[in-house]
């Protein structure tokens, strides 16, 4: 029996090492699997790993670079530590995924979307934002009005702590009343555009208005 306690404590003690481990190991699984089979193994955190691309490379404070352009007055080019120093918005809303997985209160920070916008300067003939991500082939979209909901966040941290690569950091796109696909990882680029162009999947069959719950015409839109 002492024996057996033993071995529980010491399970205990190593879990939050394993776990790490664990996450670690998939992340690397995720970029060597363009399928995104690997996206059915489940971590602790109950969240899936995907990519689409054999490989994503690996940005941080020196390298990542995100840029603000298209159909604006003033684009721009932030680094991590400038977005860093601008304004966090905290948001802890259930994450929903289109296949049936879901983490329920899962805390996200960064900055919002629509303070961006407006540091640019939208002009009058842009309805759409597109997104563009760093592994070289994933990409998204919103409506203008989408994009500036207080809920639509340029992520820098997760479930309080900063994003990791195999989560999408160190910067990622958060859009907590959507399905995650539209949650854009290893985000890279914000293009104010005039149309809606249909992201990665959207071109694959996924609804382009993603409302958790909502999409596929069940239902409007939410106001809120």
């Amino acid at each position: 029996m002492l024996g057996t306690l033993g071995l529980g404590a010491l399970g205990l003690a190593a879990a939050p090492t394993l776990q790490r481990g664990l996450e670690s190991f998939l992340a690397g699984a995720s970029e060597r699997d363009p399928t995104g089979l690997t996206g059915l193994l489940p971590n602790g955190g109950g969240f899936r790993y995907y990519s689409v691309t054999a490989s994503v490379p690996r940005k941080d404070a020196r390298t990542y670079r995100l840029t603000v352009d298209g159909l604006v007055d003033r684009p721009a080019t932030y680094t991590l530590a400038d977005l860093k120093a601008l304004p966090q918005t905290r948001t802890v809303r259930d994450v929903q995924c289109v296949t049936g997985w879901r983490v329920p209160h899962a805390p996200f920070e960064g900055v919002p979307l629509s303070r961006l916008l407006d540091a640019a300067g939208v002009r009058p003939t842009a309805r759409a934002v597109r997104f563009t991500c760093f592994d070289g082939a994933y990409s998204e979209s919103l409506t203008l009005d989408q994009a500036r909901r207080s809920d639509v966040l340029v992520a820098l941290r997760m479930r309080d702590e900063d994003i990791g690569h195999g989560h999408g950091g160190p910067v990622r796109l958060y859009v907590a009343p959507m399905y995650f696909y539209k949650s854009a990882k290893w985000l890279s680029g914000i293009t104010v555009t005039e149309d809606v162009e249909p992201g990665y999947w959207e071109v694959r069959g996924y609804d382009v208005d993603a409302w958790v719950g909502r999409s596929n015409g069940r239902d409007d839109a939410p106001t809120s």
